[in-house]
């Protein structure tokens, strides 16, 4: 599409900021106003607010991205909660080190023996700058560890018996299949595999693409973006949170270019191959290769807020407690269509995120509009968490979940809003963690209220319990759920599954997730009346939710 300013979407969204005529009831007024219905134009207009070209992407750190968040925050002065970031106002700032990569200053080298290989960047491996230093270099020995995952809970140690002191470790991407798919997400996550290497003393860690993963996803899109900037959050001591300064070096490695790394040792790299795709135990052992890396890096630094607003609650009590809603407001910002662009064709850069996730935001603002006009507020408060940096890695909620604004014990549980896809009218939920703690019921309870049903997860392969910010609460031990819309249509005609599949294929993270996709704002009326329902349903709970018994998740992070 071409570039347009703010017309109709601007002029629809004032009339919502003012109430669209309607007197906003006064606090001496809550106990006789009567409660709001859900408004599906409401949502509409947030959405193509949000989504307009004019924010160009919604990037963290851009001034799209503030211009959104003070939209956000505008919207919650004037429902009347209560701001809950810092210094007394609605924002959280994070600071950030975006980390780029300089040109041709990636090296890496594997001697074995008399046999010496020089890589080349992209084609045969590829790196990522340090956000510790500007200079790094590591030349030392190696050992295969296998997936490198270690849990106790699973019985897998992939470092016994392994001394990697002063090593460099190589690993498998990937994990031991036999882990379940939520579990095995987070034991199995490169931040797990990297922090175990740490604290054994490894100085350097490789991954290998094996020929298993090439089969979602090849070596070459992932080299695609081997020079993307990467960003991580600041902590109080200005130093990047969750990065080893005792790893030196690190680098994913193309499979067909790993079998130096194997010569003369205990198994070779085809066996270790065989033995990952055909699903049986992979061992580690010494290798005899010997590995050089080195980079530079360039660091700048960048802000950009989380917005956070509180409704309280009506308990002298609960009110203490907090139910939280979140959702990320950031998107992708502006890019190319590269090879997709067709000469001649006039090019749309910009990547709006309209249902990611500005959806989710317009929805977690309805949903907040519909509880702060209830005559009577919930008896736990409710805050409302808008976060930025999501698609850079979580980073945003990292930051909160890490330095709340509420104290952490406090928060009962999170309701996480990415990306409901509002195509079709659908039956069904999905609220991915929902096995893991009470929250599984009380979702199902407040979505039947309404008619909806509670559907198990249809895609565990892809493990999205731990792909969205509700994850960086479960770390932070509080019962989490991400919730979307599910597979099951209310018209017979739509397959909602299907549509589901074909927004992924074909508008995750393109310039076509755009307003021009059919929505049906009526789904997003219903998706907000579920929202709220669950937020109802745990504030007036006479328990706060809890951990199933023997959960991994409440066994790993609870407080």
């Amino acid at each position: 599409m071409k570039f347009k300013l703010l017309t109709s979407a601007s002029l629809l969204s004032l009339a919502v900021l003012t109430g669209c005529g309607q007197e906003v009831a006064k606090s001496d007024d809550v106990q006789t106003a009567k409660p709001e219905q859900v408004n599906a134009e409401r949502i509409k207009a947030h959405v193509e607010f949000l989504a307009d070209d004019t924010l160009k992407g919604r990037d963290t750190g851009s001034e799209g991205y503030q211009i959104a968040a003070n939209y956000v925050k505008s919207n919650f002065k004037q429902l009347g909660l209560t701001p809950q970031g810092e210094h007394e106002g609605f924002e959280q700032i994070v600071t950030f080190r975006r980390t780029y990569l300089q040109d041709d200053s990636a090296k890496m080298t594997i001697e074995n023996g008399a046999e010496q290989v020089e890589l080349a960047f992209k084609q045969d491996f590829i790196m990522s700058g340090s956000a510790l230093e500007t200079e790094s270099f590591v030349k030392a020995e190696t050992v295969f560890v296998g997936y490198g995952v270690v849990s106790p809970e699973f019985d897998y140690d992939d470092y016994a018996g392994l001394d990697v002191e002063g090593k460099i470790v190589v690993t498998l991407t990937g994990r031991p299949d036999d882990l379940p798919s939520e579990e095995g997400a987070h034991i199995g996550s490169g931040s797990e595999k990297i922090r175990h290497a740490a604290e054994r003393g490894a100085v350097g860690f490789i991954t290998i693409h094996t020929p298993k993963r090439d089969k979602v996803r090849t070596f070459e899109k992932s080299a695609k973006y081997a020079s993307a900037p990467r960003m991580s959050w600041l902590d109080k001591d200005g130093q990047p949170f969750g990065k080893h300064p005792e790893i030196k070096g690190g680098a994913y490695l193309n499979g067909e270019k790993a079998e130096p790394l194997f010569a003369g040792a205990e198994h070779s790299l085809a066996d270790v191959f065989t033995q990952d795709s055909e699903n049986k135990p992979v061992k580690g052992f010494n290798l005899n290769a010997v590995v050089t890396m080195a980079s530079k890096s360039r660091h700048e630094e960048i802000t950009s807020p989380n917005v956070i607003a509180t409704l309280e609650g009506s308990d002298p009590q609960l009110k203490n407690e907090y139910v939280v809603f979140s959702a990320h407001l950031d998107h992708i910002g502006v890019s190319s269509h590269g090879e997709d662009h067709q000469e001649g064709e006039a090019e749309d850069n910009i990547n709006n995120g309209a249902l990611d996730n500005a959806s989710g935001v317009s929805i977690l603002l309805e949903t907040a509009r519909l509880l702060a006009s209830k005559p009577v507020a919930p008896k736990r408060s409710i805050l409302f968490v808008v976060v930025t940096g999501e698609e850079k890695g979580l980073l945003g909620s990292g930051y909160f979940a890490n330095n709340p604004t509420v104290p952490s014990m406090q928060m009962v549980a999170n309701v996480n809003l990415d990306m409901p896809l509002i195509l079709y009218p659908f039956a069904d939920v999905i609220a991915f963690g929902s096995t893991h703690s009470s929250l599984g019921q009380i979702v199902e309870t407040a979505a039947q209220k309404i008619d909806i049903s509670l559907s198990p997860d249809p895609m565990p392969e892809q493990a999205l319990f731990t792909r969205s910010d509700h994850y960086n609460f479960v770390k932070a031990g509080i019962p989490s759920v991400f919730l979307m819309t599910g597979f099951k249509s209310k018209d017979p005609d739509i397959d909602g599954g299907k549509m589901f599949g074909d927004f992924l294929k074909n508008h995750y993270h393109q310039h076509s997730d755009q307003l021009d996709l059919p929505i049906r704002w009526d789904a997003a009326a219903s998706f907000a009346e579920v929202n709220m329902m669950i937020g109802l349903e745990i504030a007036n709970g006479e328990q706060r939710p809890t951990w199933n018994k023997g959960d991994f998740f409440g066994k790993t992070f609870a407080q």
